[in-house]
């Protein structure tokens, strides 16, 4: 399941997103797809266009590429839509495959839907939603592992985000009018220590570049580190870049997960399909991420095993440079450093020097 500290083994996420063009066939095989690329969870996205999207909401730039004239956000979106029926068949062959299920939800009844039918464990947020402060706030109070992208976002906003987040927490349900929702409120319950002991148990972000594809120069994959600092808690990548580089070098800055989306073909029509990956190129990702999350090793400075049996051969002895006679004084002229490095170690040599040899030796013989 997601981790809950940033020390351990990224977590991979394959987003089908809204790949599956509307077919459960073609999620299905999506599906299958990510578990033979060793993703760790697939994650789908449950929403109602209804609810979701005006009539009139305009395309976004990147979804305007890909549709015909005339479309707007909620014709797009209708067509785009699981039904309950479909997402609980997801989620059972998700169990049959052995990979995690996933899912965002958009709207108060595809978020009931996945944790009370479903029984999610984890609820998975959308950037869209990170200022949806009523919708942060039901979502929170179901006390699921919550994944919040912070895609389109400053620090100040991803923190009113989680003091919503504490809020509903940490709030008693049993007595709602001893505390109503404020922006007071949520942030007193930011700031308390069952606040952040509750984002820490129960929250996880994901910095993200809403912008699909995303040009690597967009993706300031230092601001994890921004985010890890100022909220102590998992940080990760939802990628939107094109190929396998960037999720990489998140695994490298020690994402604790990573999220990309995966189609089955780039070509295909739909919005995303060209923001994501091929299963081929998915599986050299998630081979690329899991030896660099292993590359990381300890922050401690020492040497490995493997490399103590080559310190004895590339590091250097004192020897002698010619033959050297007892009682003779040692000089800078008759020593040398030279392998291996199973004598006296360099650090001795001025302590030698000016002292007599104990003994006779040959040149190259390592001092004692």
């Amino acid at each position: 399941m997601l981790p809950i500290t940033s020390n351990v083994p990224v977590y991979v996420i394959a987003e089908i997103g809204v790949n599956h063009n509307g077919s459960p066939a073609l999620a299905r095989q999506l599906i299958r797809a990510a578990a033979s690329c060793g993703a760790d969870a697939v994650k789908i996205q449950l929403f109602q266009a209804e609810l979701l999207a005006s009539r009139d909401a305009p395309l976004a730039d990147y979804q305007q590429k890909t549709q015909g004239e005339g479309v707007n956000q909620f014709e797009l979106l209708r067509g785009l839509e699981l039904s309950e029926q479909t997402a609980a068949q997801l989620k059972e062959e998700c169990a049959d495959v052995g990979i995690d299920f996933l899912a965002t939800p958009f709207d108060s009844p595809s978020l009931r839907f996945l944790t009370e039918e479903l029984a999610a464990p984890c609820i998975k947020l959308g950037s869209g939603e990170l200022t949806n402060l009523p919708f942060l706030l039901e979502a929170a109070r179901y006390r699921r592992r919550l994944l919040l992208s912070t895609g389109m976002s400053t620090l100040a906003e991803v923190e009113q985000a989680l003091a919503v987040i504490a809020y509903g927490l940490t709030a008693d349900d049993a007595a709602p009018a001893l505390r109503p929702p404020s922006l007071a409120a949520f942030r007193s319950a930011y700031v308390s220590s069952a606040g952040q002991n509750a984002l820490r148990q129960q929250v996880s972000l994901l910095h993200a570049t809403s912008e699909y594809p995303a040009p690597p120069e967009s993706c300031n994959l230092r601001s994890m580190d921004t985010l890890h600092s100022a909220f102590g808690l998992p940080v990760g990548l939802s990628d939107h870049s094109e190929g396998i580089a960037v999720a990489i070098a998140a695994a490298a800055r020690g994402a604790a997960i990573v999220e990309k989306h995966l189609t089955l073909d780039r070509t295909m029509d739909g919005v995303d399909h060209q923001a994501s990956l091929e299963p081929e190129a998915f599986a050299r990702m998630v081979l690329g991420i899991r030896q660099a999350s292993q590359a990381l090793g300890s922050p401690a400075k020492l040497p490995v095993p493997a490399e103590l049996r080559t310190a004895g051969l590339v590091r250097r002895s004192i020897v002698a440079a010619v033959p050297i006679h007892a009682g003779e004084l040692y000089t800078e002229r008759n020593l040398a450093l030279k392998r291996p490095g199973s004598g006296l170690p360099p650090e001795r040599y001025w302590e030698l020097l000016g002292t007599p040899s104990g003994r006779d030796y040959r040149k190259d013989d390592m001092i004692e």
